[in-house]
């Protein structure tokens, strides 16, 4: 599926866990995952339509082709990239850079 110039998406690159690639993958949502706080959900994936065929991105593609939704550890993202004139920015629901860490106490015998 083609992408529109004036849509926002996001190029992700991230080491897969399959063979310890680096992959690039190109989709239209990014948002909080339910499976805890250190992953993302990625959504609505887009792949180029273009007569000459890239291997990597035709693996990518075949890969993807029922998934609904990709669920990466944040630890194995490397960069996100917003594309697109209407940049509207990553919001999450629960922003994981707002946690609060609280000191743990000592026992004064120790």
């Amino acid at each position: 599926m083609a992408k529109k110039k004036s849509e926002t998406y996001y190029v992700v690159s991230y080491r897969d866990s399959k063979d310890n690639d680096v992959k690039r993958l190109t989709v239209r949502s990014i948002s909080d995952s339910n499976l805890g706080l250190t992953f993302v959900a990625l959504s609505d994936f887009v792949f180029k339509d273009s007569v000459i065929i890239d291997p990597g991105e035709e693996d990518l593609k075949d890969r993807f082709a029922d998934t609904q939704r990709l669920h990466l550890s944040i630890y194995s993202i490397l960069s996100i990239e917003e594309k697109g004139a209407a940049n509207k920015g990553l919001k999450f629901k629960h922003d994981k850079g707002q946690l609060l860490v609280l000191p743990t106490h000592r026992s004064e015998d120790s």
